[in-house]
C-alpha cells in the first residue's frame, strides 16, 4: 500500500478547511510523452514548488511532478504555523553541534521566516501572515525552561521577541486551566498553508517553471543524466530535486532510512461567533508542549482549527474522535461544538528532528526533507538551498548535509514500532505529570 494513495482520492486535495477556502483550483495537465529539462523536481509542496520558482528565476529550465495536486501533501494539510529557529531549540544545538553551528542555524531559521514573509509580499500571494505563536506548557518544570530560553534567546542571539508568560499572564490569551504557564514568540506566526503552497506554484509558473500534476514517479534512473518514468510518461533532466518528504516511498532508500512517515490530524468547527473568545483572545497561534503536541489557531472566520493525534499505519483512523478527545480536553466547554471539518495528512521526522539534506546518488541529486513538524518555513528555505546548490552556491547546503541525520535504528521495518513504544511512554509521562 502507498501513503500517496491510501486515504485520498486521486488528483484531489484532502476534504479539509483549507482546501474549502482556497483562492485557486488551477489544475495541470499530467506529464505524457518525453519531455527533457534542465532540473527536474518531484513533489509539489513547500519545498519542491520553492524549488521551481528559484530555479526558474535563475534562468533554469524547470519541470516538477506531482503525483496528485500541487499542496496536495502536509504543505496544504498542516497546521500553518511558522516558528522560529529550527525544530529543537538552542540548547539542544549547542549540546548537539556547539554554539557556533547553534548561531548558523538559528540564522538559517530566522532566513526561513524572512522568506515566507517575502513570497507573500512580492508575489501578492493573497494570504495573510498573523504573528505570534503561543507555547503553552503542561507541567512548571516547562514553564522555567520555556522563560530560560526567552531570556538565553535575547542575550546570546539577539533575538526579544519571546515575551515569557505567568498563568495568569497566559489565560488571558489563552482562557484554558490546562496550562501552568510558557511563552510567545511575536516573530514567529500562522497563515493558510494551501494557499500559500498555490501562491508560490502560480509565481514558479510565472518565472517559466512547468508543473505537471497527476503524475506519480514509478522509477527514476541515475546518471550524469536523471531519466524519471511516469505513469504516463518520460522526463529527462541535468539535475534532480526531490521533495516528497513523507510520500517518497521507496523511491531513494537512503533518504528514506533517515526519513520517518507518521499521520497527524485536523479538525476545524463551526464557526464560533463571540465564542471565539473562549479559544482565544488574540489572532495567535498556540502549541502545548504534549510529546504528541496539540496545535491550534482561529481562522479568518472564527473556527477552531485542532491539530492533534498520530499514527504510523497506512490507514487513518476516526479523525475526528481522535482529534475531539485533546480539543475537550483543553477546551471542555467547546463539547456542544459541531465539528465540519476533519482531515489527516503525512510528515516525515527525523531521529533527531533536524532536516535531513542528502545527495543519495551522485552530485546531480539532492534531496531535503524530514522537517519534523517545522516545514511551513524550513521547507521553503530548503527549496531556495537546494537551487542555489544546483547554481553553484552550495555552502548551506553542505551545512546542512553535515549533520549527519541518522539512520532509523533496524531502518524501515521497525522505525514505526519503535516509535510507537517511545510514544506510549511519554503520553504516560504526560498523565504523571513527569
Amino acid at each position: 500500500m502507498n501513503l500517496l494513495f491510501a486515504n485520498d482520492t486521486t488528483g484531489e486535495h484532502a476534504p479539509s478547511y483549507y482546501a474549502a477556502t482556497a483562492f485557486s483550483d488551477k489544475r495541470r495537465p499530467k506529464l505524457r510523452g518525453a519531455e527533457k529539462a534542465d532540473v527536474a523536481i518531484i513533489g509539489g509542496g513547500f519545498t519542491g514548488l520553492s524549488a521551481a520558482l528559484h530555479l526558474a528565476e535563475r534562468g533554469y529550465s524547470v519541470r516538477l511532478v506531482e503525483a496528485h495536486r500541487v499542496g496536495f501533501g502536509a504543505s496544504g494539510r498542516n497546521g500553518g504555523q511558522v516558528g522560529s529557529g529550527q525544530r529543537l531549540e538552542q540548547d539542544d544545538l549547542e549540546a548537539a553541534y556547539g554554539r557556533e553551528m547553534a548561531h548558523r542555524l538559528w540564522e538559517f531559521g530566522q532566513e526561513a521566516k524572512g522568506l515566507v514573509k517575502c513570497l507573500i509580499a512580492a508575489h501578492d500571494i493573497p494570504v495573510t501572515f498573523h504573528e505570534g505563536i503561543v507555547h503553552a506548557c503542561l507541567h512548571k518544570h516547562e514553564v522555567r525552561h520555556s522563560h530560560h530560553m526567552a531570556e538565553k534567546l535575547s542575550r546570546d542571539y539577539g533575538y526579544d521577541l519571546v515575551e515569557p508568560l505567568t498563568k495568569s499572564e497566559l489565560q488571558e490569551i489563552l482562557p484554558s486551566d490546562r496550562y501552568k504557564g510558557g511563552d510567545i514568540d511575536r516573530g514567529a506566526g500562522h497563515l493558510h498553508p494551501l494557499n500559500f503552497a498555490q501562491g508560490i506554484a502560480l509565481a514558479a509558473e510565472k518565472a517559466g517553471a512547468v508543473l505537471y500534476e497527476e503524475s506519480h514517479v514509478q522509477s527514476v534512473e541515475t546518471g550524469p543524466e536523471v531519466t524519471i518514468t511516469t505513469d504516463d510518461g518520460v522526463l529527462r533532466a541535468e539535475y534532480l530535486v526531490l521533495a516528497c518528504n513523507g510520500y517518497l516511498g521507496d523511491l531513494k532508500p537512503k533518504v528514506a532510512a533517515r526519513v520517518m512517515p507518521i499521520n497527524n490530524f485536523i479538525v476545524a468547527t463551526e464557526p464560533l461567533g463571540a465564542r471565539a473568545s473562549e479559544v482565544l483572545r488574540e489572532h495567535v497561534a498556540v502549541a502545548d508542549t504534549k510529546f504528541v503536541v496539540n496545535y491550534w489557531r482561529l481562522s479568518e472566520d472564527n473556527r477552531l482549527l485542532f491539530g492533534g493525534g498520530e499514527s504510523y499505519g497506512y490507514r487513518f483512523p476516526d479523525i475526528v474522535k481522535t482529534v475531539r478527545k485533546p480539543m475537550l480536553e483543553v477546551y471542555p466547554g467547546l463539547k456542544d461544538i459541531r465539528i465540519d471539518y476533519a482531515w489527516g495528512g503525512t510528515l516525515a521526522i527525523t531521529m533527531n528532528r533536524m532536516p535531513a539534506f542528502i545527495r543519495p546518488a551522485g552530485d546531480n541529486i539532492l534531496s531535503a526533507s524530514g522537517f519534523s513538524g517545522h516545514g511551513v518555513a524550513m521547507g521553503v528555505l530548503a527549496g531556495r538551498i537546494m537551487a542555489e546548490a544546483i547554481s553553484g552556491q552550495a555552502e548551506k547546503f553542505d551545512i546542512f548535509a553535515s549533520l549527519n541525520v541518522p539512520k532509523f535504528p533496524g531502518g524501515a521495518m521497525l522505525r514505526s514500532p519503535l516509535l510507537a513504544a517511545a510514544m506510549t511512554w511519554y503520553a504516560m509521562r504526560d498523565r504523571l505529570g513527569l
